[in-house]
């Protein structure tokens, strides 16, 4: 048989063809028998508690508290003994030589050496500091961490909002849309009854295209809005979550400001943090201040020393060591002014957030009160649209009006609800503002 170059190679694309045809139906097959996505159903609180377990932020907090903790630790090392062992080998000549003789070297000699030694400083009120300072930190990178948690919990309550809101804002405008279908409905009887015009219905049409065309976009909000909540709670995005919460109105105890304030201060894990690192700032400045006090440290070592291991010899050697600073071209002096620098600056910064704690206490009641003023001048307006247009569409059924006012009585349903949506997401964000301004995300 002659062999035919095209022949094969049409061999060949046939059988990748068969290669390709299989591959595809068993992806096909796969995703047939794919598992479908886990459902999550998550309440406000179990959303914000979510985060503080899995957020990336949060396991990077407690990453410092953990190298916090080292630091200390190795601090601490400083100030307790020390203990090392040395064992050596040596083979030596020596020179033996005296000047303006001969020169004439020894035959090798072998050492052998084994030593334990001990170091320990009795007194260092420099690296005492030191040890104390870096406590201090471990307890600034604890509450650090807390107030991380709260700065998460509080974006995910308003993230998780902001959903409920595209949610609520989804169901108005799937409610305008089943409210133009019967506005159509109703204009083209009235054409087939002779009371209305082609224009009518034309116009109801294109207002319900319009209100289709809105609740498209309401539904992506809705989509995006979730992935930011998924995002933002550190999990998988292949899940379906589903909130159990709604976006209500729900009674709120009053407040004096006074009150409040009380309780931020009391709660504020940022005040009790600044706090430490005052402390902190402190104790550093403290530890170089320490630098000019002599210090006080024992060396000691014991060990066997022999040209053979068998013919070793016991020594021993204890010294005490008082270490006195006179002069190091003025570097300690520079040490001590920059922390000096820093204690103030943060003294500073105590006071502006005290400031920052206080403003932020007033600002979320001030906004909380006019919220729930909001939310009943909201609810106020949708009953009267909704009377409007009820009273529109009455007129339009009967012939006395066209469906112009119809239509202008829907758009401002449709607004009142947007206002009564959006009125109650910020009644609830205020909450959520209020309750971290005080420290309190977790009684939310």
């Amino acid at each position: 048989m002659r062999y035919n170059p095209c022949h094969y190679g049409k061999i060949v694309l046939f059988v990748l063809a068969l290669f390709q045809l299989g591959e595809a139906v068993a992806m096909e097959q796969a995703e047939d028998i794919l598992p479908a996505p886990p459902t999550v159903r998550l309440s406000l609180q179990e959303a914000m508690q979510a985060a503080v377990e899995s957020h990336p932020s949060i396991q990077i907090a407690q990453e410092q508290i953990a190298e916090s903790q080292a630091i200390a630790d190795t601090r601490l090392g400083e100030l307790l003994p020390n203990f090392s062992s040395r064992l050596s080998y040596a083979n030596r000549r020596f020179f033996q030589s005296s000047f303006g003789g001969a020169a004439r070297r020894s035959d090798p000699i072998d050492f052998v050496e084994a030593r334990g030694l001990l170091s320990q400083n009795l007194f260092s009120l420099s690296l005492i500091q030191q040890w104390r300072a870096a406590k201090a930190d471990v307890n600034v990178a604890g509450l650090d961490f807390e107030a991380k948690k709260r700065e998460t919990m509080e974006t995910v309550a308003l993230v998780y909002l902001e959903v409920l809101r595209n949610q609520e804002g989804v169901k108005a405008r799937q409610a305008d849309v089943m409210l133009n279908k019967e506005l159509l409905r109703l204009a083209r009887e009235r054409k087939a009854a002779g009371m209305a015009t082609s224009l009518d219905v034309t116009r109801a049409q294109v207002q319900l295209e319009q209100e289709r065309q809105r609740l498209l976009v309401a539904q992506n909000d809705h989509g995006r809005a979730m992935l930011n909540l998924i995002r933002a709670l550190g999990i998988t995005f292949d899940v379906t979550l589903v909130l159990t919460d709604e976006l209500t109105m729900v009674a709120v105890p009053p407040q004096t400001v006074q009150e409040a304030l009380a309780v931020a201060k009391e709660h504020r894990i940022e005040l009790k943090a600044q706090m430490q690192r005052e402390r902190l700032a402190s104790l550093t400045y403290s530890s170089v201040k320490g630098e000019r006090i002599p210090s006080l440290s024992a060396n000691g070592d014991i060990g066997m020393i022999g040209n053979k291991v068998e013919d070793s010899l016991n020594t021993q050697s204890v010294q005490i060591l008082l270490t006195v600073p006179i002069f190091d071209g003025g570097q300690r002096e520079g040490r001590i002014s920059e922390n000096r620098s820093k204690v103030r600056q943060e003294s500073f910064r105590s006071k502006d957030l005290r400031y920052q704690v206080t403003l932020e206490v007033r600002e979320a009641l001030l906004t909380l009160k006019s919220t729930q003023q909001q939310v009943v001048v909201a609810r106020n307006g949708l009953q009267l649209a909704l009377k409007e247009l009820q009273m529109a569409r009455e007129r339009f059924s009967v012939g006395v009006d066209t469906n112009i006012e119809v239509t202008e009585a829907q758009t401002s349903v449709a607004d009142a609800r947007d206002n009564v949506i959006e009125a109650l997401f910020k009644f609830n964000a205020s909450r959520v503002n209020l309750a971290r301004a005080q420290g309190r995300l977790q009684d939310l």
